[in-house]
């Protein structure tokens, strides 16, 4: 089944004093192609790059896609403009990957585990124990196909935790598979200078 793939990279990175996370650089590469290197080859790779589409966190083998400007904003509202992009062009089947761009050391199988762990279900999710990750996931598109419509007229659910809730998501903790957390964060300075850290070891 082919899958399709948008990188969560809108936020505005205001804990981090408004830096946009996807071209911070971790290990001397931009966090966007870190998190692109992990998901591996996909059908099609799109950034979700927030409301202002102002050209920052590109990459030349991507589309990017602006967020549908909602009610409800943030990683729904960057999941829905991917929804959007592929049924503009006729692709309404198969599986849509997402990832937040701020999660650098996302594990190269996190594609194909997530697949494995999918089964009948319309989504399965990242976790680490009791820590879930809602942008780590590999989504069915029919299951998505109202998605666009209901952010823009605000029923849709409030987050992507909600959403996950609403679709009976499959979790798949990866405390089965590797020894550390895969998809530890950077929110703050201090996430990021703590992850420059294990970057560098």
């Amino acid at each position: 089944m082919p899958v399709h793939a948008v990188i969560i990279a809108g936020g505005k990175g205001e804990r981090l004093g408004g830096v946009r996370k996807a071209d911070l650089l971790l290990g001397g590469r931009r966090l966007v192609d870190r998190v692109a290197g992990a998901l591996g080859p996909v059908e099609s790779l799109m950034i979700a790059v927030g409301t202002q589409g102002d050209g920052r966190g590109r990459r030349d083998d991507s589309m990017a896609v602006v967020d549908i400007d909602a009610p409800v904003g943030g990683p729904l509202a960057g999941l829905a403009a991917a929804v959007e992009s592929l049924r503009l062009r006729g692709i309404t089947s198969g599986l849509l990957a997402s990832a937040a761009v701020d999660t650098p050391f996302l594990p190269e199988d996190v594609v194909e585990r997530l697949v494995e762990a999918l089964g009948d279900a319309p989504v399965a999710y990242a976790a680490w124990g009791e820590q879930f990750y809602p942008p780590n996931a590999v989504w069915r598109l029919d299951a998505l196909q109202d998605l666009p419509t209901q952010v823009r007229a605000g029923t849709a659910p409030t987050s992507l935790k909600r959403l996950l809730q609403n679709l009976n998501a499959v979790q798949l903790d990866w405390r089965h598979h590797v020894d550390s957390n895969p998809f530890l964060n950077i929110n703050t300075v201090a996430d990021l200078i703590a992850l420059q850290k294990l970057a560098g070891k």
